[in-house]
């Protein structure tokens, strides 16, 4: 019976190594409704929230729902993203931030009827990158990959061939806030569903050739 146990709890161990677990993940500007299904977060977004600074439109907003948890070093991240985007500047993706005045958001954006995939990368003011798809489509996958002082974004909508769509800087060894934000500057809210989101740690470079060029 002992052994049973505990072969039990390693296999228990097993299946769960690796895996976020979304239970335990923080709101920044909580939605009024939301659930967690299974490895799904459903979130009713935020009328009238957004994540802007100051650039071409003379605003700053900080206050579009983002679901994360915190990491310092290196890692690679992804999410899938569905939405029910209904008008203009629906969006729905992931997010890396340091703090109010410098983060990067990307993921789609429902832009003049049309489907974008869109990256807001954030320092003191804002700017705004979008490939415009030539279709709608039900879901993307969204992956980031921080090393050093950047972070390379791809997209996919199969989960395996993958695109790069943008390089941005980001502050090297300052830990940051990772995970799931929707926004809906102009509507009245929308239905956004995220799935299957893991964080996975990479070996620090700078370290790891120092390791290599002082081994013993």
């Amino acid at each position: 019976m002992k052994k049973l146990l505990i072969i039990v709890a390693l296999l228990a161990l097993t299946v769960g190594a690796g895996a976020q677990s979304l239970e335990k993940m923080n709101w920044f500007n909580e939605p009024e409704s939301w659930q967690i299904d299974g490895d799904r977060l459903i979130m009713d977004v935020t009328p009238k929230s957004d994540y802007w600074r100051i650039s071409h439109y003379g605003f700053t907003v900080d206050d579009a729902p983002f679901y994360y948890a915190e990491y310092g070093g290196e890692f690679e991240a992804k999410v899938k993203i569905t939405g029910d985007y209904k008008v203009r500047f629906d969006q729905a993706g992931m997010m890396i931030r340091l703090d109010h005045e410098n983060y990067i958001k990307t993921g789609i954006e429902f832009v003049d009827g049309k489907y974008n995939l869109s990256t807001v990368v954030t320092h003191t003011t804002s700017d705004w990158s979008v490939i415009a798809l030539d279709r709608p489509v039900d879901s993307i996958w969204i992956k980031a990959v921080r090393r050093l002082d950047a972070v390379e974004i791809f997209y996919s909508f199969d989960d395996k061939e993958y695109f790069m769509m943008r390089n941005a800087w980001v502050e090297a060894n300052h830990p940051v806030r990772i995970g799931m934000f929707a926004a809906c500057p102009d509507g009245n809210g929308f239905r956004a569903t995220f799935s299957n989101f893991k964080v996975t740690h990479l070996p620090d470079k700078v370290r790891t050739q120092w390791l290599e060029n002082n081994a013993e």
